[in-house]
C-alpha cells in the first residue's frame, strides 16, 4: 500500500468542526498598501507641511486669493489618494485570481482547497513548486527538499524527514511528501513575520531613486534658503522693530513676500505625478489581466535589455497532451512487458504529489490492481523518477525520465528518442530496473541493469502570439534567452518554428561558470538547463551590466525569477514561482509583455520630462528668492501670480504630458539628465524674471512691475514647456495653445485681472516685459538644442 493511502486525512465533519471553531488558515494579508498608508503618504509630506504653514500665514493676511496655491495642494492630494485607492481596489480584486490553492487529503481522497480553507490537522500533499500554507510536521516524504530562504535567511535548501517541522511560507523545491498542519492563520510562522517577508527586497526603480535623491537634497537646501528669505523680507521692510509696529502695514507685505518666495521653491506635484503615472499604468495592465505586485515593476521592464524565458508554459501553452507510446521491440518478444509497462505508467500517474507529466499519464493508464510500495520523486538533478510496485505477487521497479539519462547504454533506442524529440515533441523513456530503486540523486542509472520498455511521447502547442512577441522584443533591442529543461533537440525544433536563429546548447555539458559564460557569448538557446544553471545565467548577465527579466511557470524557474531584476510568472505558475515574481500574467498570455514594456517606457520617459518642469521652477524660485533677499527688495510676484504661472506652464501640462504616449527606448542616467537640463533652464528663467523686474521697480508702480514680470516669467516658462512637449503635434500643440489663451484671458478679462492683481496696459513696460521673456525663450531654445545634441534630452517617440 502506498504511503498516501495510509493517510486518509480529516473527514468532512472534522473539517466543518474546525471551521466552526475558528481553526482555519484565514489570517488575511493585504495584497497592497492600506488606505491609511495611502492617506498618510499623500497628506503628511514635508512639502505639504511647508505649504500648510504658508497657507496659515495667508489666513493671517486676510486675502485668500493669495492662498490659491493651497487649492493646488489639496487637489494634488485628492487626485493622488483617489488614483492610488482606485489602483489598490483594482489590484486587490485581481489578486484574488492569483490566490494559491492547496492540495490536501480528506476522506481518503486528494482535494484542492483555497488557502483559507486549510484547517488544523489537515494532511497536506506536497510536491515541487508548492508553498507550505501553514506550519506543519512531515508525516512521510521522498527526498523532500524545502527552501526556507525568505524565512530563515538560509540560502541552501533543507532536506526534511519524518518528524521535521515545515514553516509556512517555505517552498518545496524537490521530492514529495505529506505533512500534518500544526498551526494556522495568525499563529503560523510566516504570518508572524509577514512584514519582514514582504520586505525581503524591492525592485530597483531608477525613478524612485532619482526622486528620493532630489527630495533629500531639496530638504537640506530649503531650510537655509527659507531662513535667508525670511531674514531678507524682514530687512526689506525696515527690520524687526518696524515690522512689529502692527499699525504699519509692512508686516503684511513682508509676510506675503515670504509666502510667495517659499511657494516658488516647492515642486509640489512631482511626487504625485510619479505615483499617478505608476497607478494609471497598473490599472491599464490590470485590464489586460497583468497583476503588478509592486508598482515600480512597470518601470523596471522598460529598463530590461535581456529577457530570459522558460519554454514550457511560456512559449508553449503549458498544456501537455499525451500523443503516443512507442514500445521497445523487445515488447514484441515479451507481451507481458507491454502490460507491465502500462501498469508502471499508471503508477506514475497515480501519484498524489505528481507533476504535470504524471497527471497526464493518470488519464491514460491505470495500475490494474497493482500495489505501489516505494516511490522515487522526480528531481531536476537526476532527471527521472521511479516507482516500485507489485502485481499478482510479482514485484517490479521502473524508472521514467530523460532518455539521455536512462538510455545511455542503449544507443539505438536513444537515437530513436532523439529523432522524435527533433520533431518538437517531448519524449521520455520508461525502463525496467532489475534491482532496487536508487537511494539518492547522485546514483548514475547507467550503472544499473536497465531494460528499455517504451518511449512516451507528449505534444505541446506553441502560443499563437509567441512568434510576433519575440520579433517585437528583437526589434526593441531586447535580447531573448530561452532556457529549458527539455532535450536540446526539442528546444531547437521549437526555435525553428518561432524563427529564433542560432545554435542550441546542451547545458548539461557546461561544467562551470566559465563554460556557461562562453556559451552565453555565442548562443541564446539552451536545453537541459538545471534550476541552478538558470540562476547562474541571471547572475552572469547581471555581472555584465545587463538588466534581466526572467519569465517562467515551474518551480525550477522560481529561484532565477527571484534573483532577476524583474521576475514574471505565468498565471498557471506554481505558488513558489508566483511568490518570487513581481508581475503575474494571469491569463498565461506571453504576448501581454509588449504592453507592459510600452507602459514602462511611457512612465519613465514622461516622468523624466515633467520632472524637468518642476525642478526648473524650483531652481528659479530659489534663485529669485535669494537674489531679492540679498538686494532687500520686494518680491517680484504675489503668491497668486506664481500660482497662475505654475498652474498654466507646469501643473496642468504635466498631468497631460505624464500620461501621453511615449515609446522612447530607455537610456540610463535619468537623474543626471534632469539636473543637467533643469538647472540651466531654471537659471535662464530666474534671469528673465529679474531682468524684467529690476529695471521697472523704480520706474513704474510695484503692482505693474509685478504684473509685467509675471508675463515675462510665463513666456519663458512656456518656452520650457514647448521644448519638453516636442514634437508639437495634435494634442500637445492644442495643450500649448490652450495654456497661452488661458494666460491671455487672465491678463485681459476683468475678473482675472482683479483676482490675480494683473495691472498691465499696452505700453512700453509691457512690451519690455514680453521682449525680455522672448529673449529668455531664445535662451531656452539654445539650451534645448544643445541638450539634444549631448543626449541630455530626447524628443518623444
Amino acid at each position: 500500500m502506498a504511503v498516501g493511502d495510509e493517510l486518509p486525512g480529516l473527514t468532512a465533519g472534522e473539517v466543518a468542526q474546525r471551521l466552526a471553531d475558528g481553526r482555519a488558515n484565514d489570517a488575511p494579508q493585504p495584497t497592497s498598501r492600506t488606505v491609511a498608508d495611502i492617506l498618510r503618504e499623500n497628506v503628511f509630506t514635508l512639502f505639504n507641511a511647508i505649504l500648510t504653514v504658508c497657507f496659515a500665514a495667508v489666513l493671517l493676511l486676510g486675502d485668500l486669493r493669495d492662498g490659491l496655491f493651497y487649492g493646488v495642494v489639496v487637489a494634488n492630494a485628492l487626485i493622488g489618494i483617489v488614483q492610488e485607492v482606485r489602483a489598490k481596489l483594482v489590484l486587490d480584486r485581481l489578486a484574488l485570481l492569483s490566490t494559491p490553492e492547496v492540495a490536501v487529503k480528506r476522506d481518503g481522497l486528494r482535494e484542492i482547497v483555497p488557502l483559507a480553507g486549510v484547517v488544523q490537522d489537515d494532511i497536506l500533499v506536497l510536491r515541487p513548486g508548492d508553498q507550505v500554507p501553514a506550519d506543519a510536521t512531515v508525516l512521510a516524504g521522498d527526498d523532500l527538499v524545502v527552501d526556507e530562504a525568505m524565512l530563515t535567511g538560509e540560502s541552501d535548501p533543507v532536506v526534511k524527514v519524518v518528524g521535521d517541522p515545515l514553516l509556512s511560507g517555505s517552498h518545496i523545491v524537490g521530492g514529495s511528501g505529506y505533512a500534518r498542519v500544526t498551526a494556522v492563520g495568525a499563529a503560523s510562522y510566516a504570518n508572524r513575520l509577514t512584514t519582514e517577508i514582504k520586505r525581503h527586497s524591492l525592485v530597483h526603480s531608477e525613478l524612485r531613486a532619482a526622486t528620493n535623491r532630489i527630495l533629500v537634497v531639496l530638504s537640506w537646501i530649503l531650510g537655509p534658503v527659507i531662513l535667508v528669505t525670511l531674514l531678507g523680507r524682514v530687512s526689506t521692510y525696515g527690520g524687526v522693530a518696524e515690522i512689529a509696529n502692527l499699525g504699519d502695514g509692512d508686516w503684511r507685505a513682508a509676510l506675503r513676500d515670504a509666502v510667495a518666495s517659499v511657494v516658488g521653491m516647492i515642486p509640489e506635484g512631482l511626487v504625485l505625478l510619479i505615483s499617478l503615472a505608476f497607478g494609471v499604468a497598473a490599472i491599464r495592465l490590470a485590464g489586460h489581466k497583468v497583476l503588478i505586485e509592486e508598482l515600480a515593476a512597470v518601470e523596471v521592464l522598460a529598463r530590461v535589455d535581456v529577457l530570459c524565458l522558460d519554454k514550457t508554459g511560456t512559449l508553449t501553452s503549458g498544456e501537455l497532451v499525451f500523443d503516443r507510446i512507442v514500445f521497445d521491440p523487445a515488447v514484441d518478444a515479451d507481451p507481458g512487458l507491454g502490460a507491465a509497462a502500462a501498469r508502471a505508467l499508471g503508477a506514475f500517474g497515480a501519484d498524489d504529489a505528481g507533476n504535470l507529466t504524471a497527471r497526464v499519464l493518470g488519464g491514460h493508464f491505470s495500475t490494474d490492481g497493482a500495489t505501489i510500495s516505494t516511490r522515487l520523486p522526480f528531481g531536476s538533478v537526476r532527471k527521472y523518477s521511479g516507482v516500485a510496485l507489485e502485481h499478482e505477487g510479482e514485484p517490479s521497479a521502473w524508472l521514467f525520465g530523460a532518455p539521455e539519462r536512462l538510455l545511455a547504454n542503449h544507443p539505438d533506442r536513444l537515437a530513436a528518442a532523439n529523432d522524435i524529440a527533433a520533431t518538437g515533441h517531448r519524449t521520455l523513456a520508461l525502463v525496467r530496473l532489475h534491482g532496487d530503486l536508487p537511494p539518492d540523486a547522485a546514483t548514475d542509472p547507467s550503472d544499473a541493469d536497465l531494460t528499455p520498455a517504451a518511449l512516451v511521447v507528449f505534444r505541446e502547442s506553441v502560443r499563437p502570439q509567441a512568434t510576433e512577441t519575440l520579433a517585437y522584443f528583437a526589434g526593441q533591442g531586447v535580447r531573448v534567452v530561452v532556457m529549458s529543461g527539455d532535450n536540446p533537440l526539442t528546444v531547437a525544433a521549437l526555435a525553428r518554428r518561432l524563427g529564433l536563429p542560432g545554435e542550441t546548447v546542451n547545458a548539461a555539458s557546461l561544467d562551470d561558470d566559465d563554460a556557461l559564460t562562453a556559451a552565453l557569448g555565442r548562443a541564446n538557446l539552451f536545453g537541459r538547463v538545471s534550476p541552478d544553471q538558470k540562476r547562474r545565467v541571471v547572475a552572469i548577465l547581471q555581472s555584465q551590466g545587463r538588466t534581466v527579466a526572467m519569465t517562467g511557470d515551474g518551480v525550477n524557474d522560481a529561484m532565477a525569477i527571484k534573483d532577476a531584476d524583474l521576475g514574471i510568472a505565468m498565471g498557471a505558475a506554481t505558488p513558489a514561482t508566483k511568490a518570487a515574481s513581481r508581475l503575474v500574467l494571469l491569463d498565461n498570455r506571453f504576448d501581454r509583455l509588449p504592453e507592459v514594456l510600452d507602459l514602462g517606457r511611457r512612465v519613465i520617459a514622461n516622468v523624466e520630462r515633467v520632472a524637468n518642469l518642476f525642478l526648473s521652477k524650483t531652481v528659479y524660485g530659489i534663485l529669485i528668492a535669494l537674489t531679492m533677499a540679498a538686494l532687500a527688495l520686494p518680491f517680484p510676484f504675489l503668491p497668486r501670480q506664481l500660482t497662475l504661472v505654475s498652474a498654466l506652464a507646469i501643473g496642468i501640462p504635466s498631468f497631460v504630458l505624464a500620461l501621453a504616449p511615449n515609446k522612447r527606448i530607455y537610456t540610463p542616467g535619468v537623474l543626471r539628465r534632469i539636473v543637467r537640463y533643469a538647472v540651466p533652464t531654471g537659471i535662464i528663467a530666474a534671469a528673465t524674471a529679474l531682468s524684467a523686474f529690476l529695471p521697472l521697480y523704480h520706474r513704474v508702480p510695484l503692482g505693474e512691475a509685478r504684473s509685467v514680470t509675471t508675463v515675462a516669467l510665463f513666456v519663458v516658462s512656456l518656452a520650457i514647456l514647448v521644448a519638453l512637449a516636442r514634437p508639437l503635434t495634435g494634442p500637445r500643440l492644442a495643450l500649448v495653445v490652450t495654456m497661452t489663451v488661458a494666460m491671455v484671458l487672465a491678463c485681459s478679462v476683468p475678473f482675472g485681472r482683479m483676482f490675480f492683481a494683473i495691472s498691465v496696459q499696452p505700453n512700453p513696460a509691457l512690451a519690455f516685459g514680453i521682449g525680455v521673456g522672448l529673449l529668455g525663450a531664445a535662451g531656452i531654445e539654445l539650451v534645448y538644442r544643445s541638450a539634444r545634441r549631448r543626449g541630455v534630452i530626447f524628443d518623444r517617440v
